[in-house]
């Protein structure tokens, strides 16, 4: 449905958009036509496609920021840094005491030991030292004195060394923990968007949904289109970006995300989408830090005549949300086989055949689950029928008729 859908109404497809800028002759760049591509600039799960090449300095630019780029890298590198980071200073240190103490002759004087493990001396000795030292671990045996200023001016420069490495290791993997991408991973799209009428007009929608009960503080969507684009002068933009409208001047976009919600968006006229990037911001309420999470569409999941499927149901004195129908739709055959910007043109026009739409009679959960009611027969059916053929003949409305349920077809 999307492919033939993208085609025929303009919406989400770039192949006109390609002729035209191959028949420009562009020299700056790649023309589009030469492959069409379906690839993504954002992925589902919220990732960029995008690689960066040719960076200048990349690694004193990173070295710059090095505790975000602590925070950013993987686990198993962090993990391998603080540990490589750790073993080089007792090493430093160790062998800086093993040279105070071969300068001073200490490894000259000979003392008895019965096992050679908790005295033993030489660069071994002084390695295990500098860890004890650094750690404050403090076995009691070996130790400094006030004989050599060196060695106590090299221990508090090592103490303050540790303090400083265990203090960026704690901050880091605190930071890293704690980060509100990874709240992300809880907040849910739908697989799909979906256009259909609500109040008469066309609408893109998609789905948002939270599955923790901490809430999302202050959340608010946006949206932006990204499609190549020609200039006047005739310059090639291959992403161009451009903000959707999803209701900011109604303050529709900020949400109370306590159960999933359909975010709408209004298609207009002069509406013509090529991928959609979709963003979810908020504050998440056991940090106050701000999340983003992020996902796309493209033309293929992009469904044309469908609505989402309910997901909230009451039952007893508490709403119940049903996550497994949240990517879930159902075909709206009502949803007129037209643009936009011919829905709109047709609706100008006035007039009760105009356009066509089906006022649907929708079953309740109960009705889908156990099957209608025993009074709910095929006589209720054509009893029903009869008196709203007769009551409804002189506005023009014609009526669908099956086991279940009535449908109201205007303007036919």
């Amino acid at each position: 449905i999307s492919s033939i859908c993208s085609s025929r109404y303009s919406i989400v497809s770039t192949d006109e958009d390609a002729l035209k800028i191959s028949s420009l002759g562009l020299h700056n760049g790649h023309s589009p036509l030469a492959q069409v591509t379906n690839d993504r600039f954002v992925k589902k799960n919220g990732q960029c496609n995008v690689v960066f090449n040719n960076m200048e300095d990349k690694q004193r630019r990173y070295l710059a920021d090095i505790f975000t780029t602590c925070v950013d890298i993987r686990w198993r590198y962090l993990l391998l840094i603080f540990t490589t980071t750790f073993l080089l200073s007792w090493l430093l240190f160790g062998i800086i005491f093993w040279g105070v103490a071969l300068a001073h002759g200490d490894f000259n004087i000979r003392i008895p030991v019965k096992e050679g493990v908790p005295r033993s001396s030489g660069f071994i000795g002084a390695f295990l030292f500098s860890i004890e030292t650094q750690t404050t671990i403090g076995y009691g045996f070996r130790c400094v004195t006030e004989e050599c200023p060196i060695a106590v001016a090299t221990v508090v420069v090592q103490s303050i060394v540790g303090c400083i490495i265990d203090s960026f290791m704690i901050g880091t993997i605190m930071a890293k923990m704690v980060r509100p991408k990874k709240r992300a991973q809880t907040l849910l799209f739908s697989h799909h968007a979906v256009i259909a009428l609500r109040d008469g007009k066309l609408c893109l929608m998609w789905r948002l949904g939270n599955m923790r009960k901490s809430h999302i503080v202050e959340a608010h969507v946006r949206a932006q289109l990204i499609k190549p684009h020609v200039t006047a002068e005739g310059e090639y933009l291959p992403m161009e970006q451009t903000d959707i409208d999803v209701g900011y001047d109604d303050g529709l976009d900020r949400l109370f995300l306590v159960s999933p919600l359909v975010v709408v968006h209004e298609i207009n006229k002069n509406k013509e989408e090529f991928e959609i990037v979709v963003i979810l911001e908020g504050m998440v309420e056991a940090t106050a830090m701000t999340t983003q999470a992020r996902s796309s569409y493209l033309a293929k999941e992009i469904l044309w005549g469908h609505r989402f499927e309910p997901v909230v149901f009451e039952k007893g004195d508490r709403y119940h949300v049903d996550y497994s129908r949240f990517h879930k739709t159902y075909e709206v055959p009502s949803t007129p086989h037209c643009s936009a910007r011919e829905l709109s043109q047709m609706k100008g026009r006035g007039g009760g055949d105009a356009f066509c739409y089906e006022n649907e009679v929708a079953l309740s959960k109960s009705w889908i689950l156990a099957g209608p009611p025993a009074w709910w027969t095929k006589a209720s059916i054509h009893g029903v029928h009869a008196l709203t053929t007769r009551l409804l003949a002189p506005h023009k409305l014609n009526i669908k008729q099956n086991e279940n349920s009535l449908t109201y077809v205007y303007g036919l």
